[in-house]
């Protein structure tokens, strides 16, 4: 591990300090601090705009394990965001990056919506890592936990797409309870054999073509791989989901397309990979 440690010469956000004494672009100190890798007085610090005292102690990781701090969360990818005022920011999360920070290490999306903000994010609610579309994020405590409420509560309404390649019918619902697959790690099953937790997903074709279907899944209840799951008890898993048995597909094509809270309804513009797949209506 690689660490500096030095003493603030003078007042000022733990930002602007850092930046004077590392002599490193602002962009670099941000990530840093919004990666966990710095620490005032011992205790650690995401947030650069915090003041820190003239004689205080910093503390900055700038190596673990001989990769730099939080490597591969900010890389100079743009992030596209959807919405954006004083409490919250939604953003369009890339197929194929973590939500959060995992233990295989790697870009996530947490890291790289706090390094734009220049403090931590309030992550409230998750994508498995090929599937995109909106995600949001508080920007306080304060935010996040009413975001997290509004979550728990049933308040948000949201909207998936995916494409499968069995039949289904024109609508239906699916209230299959879902629990750890026994036989297959890390998968989930719908079942109502097992003493698993409620679930509950409504479903609507959306478009038919060259043996896809585009399916629109309104999602009542938020388990881990509710969706996939369920589309796979159906007997439609969703293309490109390996886990699950899906069709060949370069990733697993699940988009969420819509978010509503309230008065906020957010949108992200479906994916090229999936919009192919919307060019014929179903009725």
């Amino acid at each position: 591990m690689k660490r500096r440690t030095l003493t603030a010469a003078s007042d000022g956000t733990l930002g602007d300090v850092l930046a004077v004494a590392l002599k490193l672009p602002a962009g670099a100190i941000a990530h840093l601090i919004a990666a966990g890798a710095v620490y005032v007085d011992g205790r650690r610090c995401r947030d650069a705009a915090a003041r820190v005292k003239a004689g205080a102690q910093l503390t900055a990781v700038l190596e673990e394990a001989g990769r730099p701090a939080g490597a591969g969360a900010p890389s100079g990818r743009v992030l596209t965001v959807l919405f954006e005022d004083p409490r919250v920011i939604a953003v369009d999360k890339p197929p194929g990056v973590l939500a959060q920070p995992g233990p295989s290490g790697g870009e996530n999306l947490l890291a790289l919506v706090s390094a734009r903000l220049g403090h931590e994010a309030g992550l409230v609610h998750r994508l498995d890592r090929e599937t995109s579309g909106v995600t949001l994020f508080g920007k306080s405590r304060e935010a996040t936990s009413d975001l997290a409420r509004a979550f728990r509560e049933g308040r948000v309404t949201k909207r998936y797409i995916a494409v499968v390649t069995a039949e289904l019918p024109d609508s239906g619902e699916i209230d299959l309870p879902l629990s750890r697959d026994p036989s297959r790690p890390g998968r989930w099953r719908a079942t109502r054999k097992a003493n698993g937790l409620e679930a509950f997903t409504r479903f609507e074709v959306v478009s038919r073509a060259g043996g896809a279907t585009l399916v629109a899944l309104f999602p009542k209840t938020g388990r881990t791989h509710q969706l996939r799951a369920h589309l796979t008890a159906l007997g439609a898993p969703i293309a490109g989901d390996r886990l699950y048995g899906g069709a060949d597909a370069p990733r697993c094509l699940l988009h969420a397309h819509q978010l509503r809270l309230g008065e906020l309804a957010i949108e992200a513009p479906v994916p090229g990979d999936v919009s192919t797949f919307t060019a014929s209506p179903s009725r």
